[in-house]
């Protein structure tokens, strides 16, 4: 019985250090996962600390619904200052023989695609990120949510 509690609190101890690491995680839900073209998943981010490097990633879950191997993405950063920043991505969610790349079971299935490695932030203070699909269709069908994650780096 010892040994059981010492494990656990091994355990808990290990889960716990992992999230040290995590700066920020935050998916939002798309209503009846159909997301509109003109509706962005926007994140407000509180950055405090300037010297640490961070990678982001883009949390994808679509269903198995979803027309499409890929999505593309309009991914702009607004810096404290109001500067703003573009980029374009395009995230693999199917193999070529149509498989899905994601995890999960059933019709549901997640994945987080690496975005940036090693970002400063120049400043404190808030950024915010505002994620839209730049698929060639309004109304884009079978996407369940849309997220962001910025992890330290280890050095």
């Amino acid at each position: 019985m010892k040994r059981f509690f010492i494990l656990l609190i091994l355990l808990v101890l290990m889960l716990s250090s992992c999230q040290r690491n995590r700066i920020y995680d935050y998916s939002l839900n798309i209503p009846d996962a159909c997301w509109s073209k003109d509706l962005p998943a926007c994140f407000e981010v509180e950055i405090s600390d300037t010297t640490c490097f961070c990678n982001m990633f883009i949390n994808i879950r679509n269903t198995t619904e979803y027309q499409y191997s890929n999505l593309y993405l309009f991914v702009t950063l607004q810096l404290p200052d109001g500067r703003m920043a573009r980029d374009t991505i395009n995230c693999l969610l199917a193999d070529k023989d149509g498989r899905w790349l994601g995890k999960g079971m059933g019709d549901i299935k997640e994945q987080q695609i690496a975005y940036r490695t090693d970002m400063v932030f120049p400043t404190k203070g808030t950024y915010n990120f505002y994620v839209e699909q730049a698929m060639r269709t309004n109304k884009l069908k079978g996407i369940k949510s849309i997220g962001i994650r910025l992890n330290k780096v280890k050095m």
